[in-house]
């Protein structure tokens, strides 16, 4: 029998073991043993992790059936990496090995962008990560005890209240530090998870993509700081580059400039839009050369919100492409009365 079978054999029996283990049960030399186990990595027969000498060995079909099914770090918020911390985090879970590649390509990024967030805006002495995963979703979580990212982006762009940070942070291209990010991170992992989770003190943003919604909640509880989770099924058939895509105006620019507002988040407790809600969501929307405004839930407008947009806006802005979506007969009706004039 070959020696690689006999080992793949052995693996299935004991579900892991080390090259000094394997080099000792079949009387190899250790090199030798590391020399076949390079071969069967390479060629996925089996999988390594770890590293030096605490690394060891298994088959794919063993991951699931070994290792923890949560972990959880804290850290000292000084000097650390990100990708440090996520790679020393999946060598000790090797559950997420069995996770297709787009999936682990997802978790990555969100990942990256979430603890990156953490290490440099939160203010947090202290860092805590969580990552699980059962037969069916991944998810992790990252908490920190700062300044909170509602409050922190509500006083360095003088906002109004949390609420109004809320609606910000969910338009793209948001930061409190223009010169070193680009404020992408939480919109487009919110938009790469099946649901994901933004709490900060007593509020919180919820992106549902399975129910494709969003929800904004205020809680009794405080969570100090801000903890994001993020979950995604482990059968997920979405790919990172195709939800960059998305939000291109163009197939091909490479370019984030185009988003999508949910109008009915800007008007929440309102019957009637007007003028000023209109003039909140349109904030910072000068950065993109395409915005879609999904109305769906929102009853009526007022011709002033419509004028704000469709007119004045427009107007200074002609290069840029405004599409309504989701409409009633109501909304559709104000839109085109003030669009009307223009196109005579």
């Amino acid at each position: 029998m070959d020696t690689r079978v006999k080992i793949g054999l052995f693996l299935k029996k004991k579900k892991r073991a080390t090259s000094t283990e394997i080099a000792r049960h079949f009387g190899f030399t250790r090199q030798y043993a590391s020399k076949l186990l390079r071969i069967m990595t390479n060629s996925n027969v089996i999988i390594k992790f770890g590293s030096t000498r605490s690394a060891f060995y298994t088959l794919p079909e063993c991951i699931d059936t070994m290792g923890p099914s949560a972990i959880h770090r804290r850290f000292n918020n000084k000097g650390i990496k990100e990708h440090e911390v996520f790679d020393n985090m999946i060598a000790a879970f090797p559950a997420f090995r069995t996770a297709p590649e787009n999936v682990r390509s997802i978790v990555h990024y969100a990942f990256s962008e979430m603890l990156n967030n953490a290490i440099e805006h939160s203010r947090s002495k202290n860092i805590e990560i969580k990552m699980e995963s059962d037969s069916d979703v991944v998810r992790f979580v990252v908490n920190d005890f700062g300044i909170g990212a509602f409050r922190n982006v509500m006083q360095k762009r003088n906002l109004k209240s949390e609420l109004e940070a809320m609606q910000d942070i969910l338009k793209g291209k948001v930061t409190t530090d223009p010169k070193a990010h680009t404020g992408e991170g939480i919109f487009f992992t919110s938009k790469a998870a099946d649901r994901f989770v933004l709490e900060s003190f007593d509020h919180r943003i919820i992106v549902d993509n399975v129910v494709n919604d969003i929800f904004f909640q205020e809680e009794k509880r405080i969570n100090r700081g801000t903890r994001v989770t993020f979950m995604i099924a482990r059968n997920s058939t979405r790919h990172l580059n195709k939800i960059f895509e998305n939000f291109q105006s163009e197939p091909g620019s490479y370019s984030f400039d185009k988003t999508e507002i949910h109008v009915r988040l800007f008007t929440l407790g309102a019957v009637y839009v007007s003028r000023s809600q209109a003039r909140r969501i349109l904030v910072g929307l000068e950065k993109f050369k395409k915005i879609i405004l999904d109305f769906d839930q929102v009853p009526n407008i007022g011709q002033a919100f419509a004028d704000e947009v469709f007119r004045v806006f427009q107007s200074r802005h002609a290069e840029i492409f405004i599409e309504p979506m989701n409409m009633n007969e109501t909304v559709r009706f104000m839109i085109a009365r003030v669009e009307r004039p223009s196109s005579a």
